[in-house]
């Protein structure tokens, strides 16, 4: 049997296996359910107000076998793919496919497409310049994304006559994305990594919200009037997203909140 034991707002997780698993966990305002993630920053269980902590330990027990799993992938992900280094060719994610990410030298800093090839443009390929790198390359994703998400908006706005009052992009440490108090949609920037049917999942999941608010079976009809194919791309997203966060904070790390 797993067990697991509080210090403050850390649990300390045995699973079957025998493995030992420190996990960030804490009660949010928001939360209408448990929810556990694994992000570059490790492993975290969020769950509402009131709950008892016999059901916290019964869900992390339910879920042990896949949190072993996440955790050892993104243990493979931080040995596979060193941290970028100006002048050091190497490769990133991009729509769900791999791209060469290169360098070359130019009067100012920007982003290039070379073929399918990202290329960062600097002033100089010194170390001084990885902030600069950093913050084209996430100028570059969040402009993809931009595009990418007012494809989604032309189609869904009209099916659900409703439609956010703005759009934010950043990186998130767990969340896919959020719809505030003032309907403004928010969403990872990691989701530009990811392919863009599991972008327009988690666009339709935040547009739904707008008609309902809770995760209740009306809400996922409205999430499938608007994408048809939300249920395989919320399991792609489950089984790669501790991924996707870690190679975007490998890219972007210095400019990430």
């Amino acid at each position: 049997m797993a067990h697991e034991r509080s210090s403050g707002s850390w649990l300390e997780f045995s699973t079957p296996r025998g493995a030992r698993i420190r996990i960030l966990g804490g009660a949010h305002p928001r939360s209408t359910r448990l929810r556990l993630t694994v992000s570059a920053g490790g492993a975290r269980i969020s769950y509402p107000h009131g709950t008892h902590p016999a059901r916290v330990s019964a869900f992390l027990r339910e879920n042990a076998d896949w949190l072993e799993r996440e955790l050892e992938r993104l243990r493979l992900s931080r040995r596979g793919r060193p941290a970028i280094a100006v002048g050091r060719e190497t490769v990133m994610l991009l729509r769900g496919e791999e791209v060469p990410l290169t360098w070359t030298q130019a009067p100012y800093p920007r982003v290039l497409r070379d073929n399918d090839a990202v290329v960062l443009a600097l002033p100089r390929l010194t170390p001084r310049f990885l902030p600069v790198a950093r913050g084209l390359l996430a100028g570059y994703l969040e402009e993809r994304m931009r595009r990418d998400v007012a494809r989604g908006l032309a189609q869904m706005v009209p099916q659900l006559g409703l439609a956010p009052t703005g759009l934010r992009i950043r990186p998130m440490q767990s969340q896919w994305g959020s719809l505030d108090t003032r309907d403004r949609i928010n969403l990872d920037l990691s989701l530009a990594l990811a392919p863009a049917a599991a972008l327009r999942y988690v666009l339709a999941h935040e547009m739904a919200h707008l008609k309902v608010r809770d995760h209740s079976a009306r809400f996922w009809k409205r999430v499938g009037e608007l994408d048809p194919a939300w249920e395989s791309q919320r399991t792609w997203l489950r089984e790669e997203g501790a991924v996707l966060k870690m190679e975007l904070e490998r890219l972007v790390a210095d400019i990430a909140d």
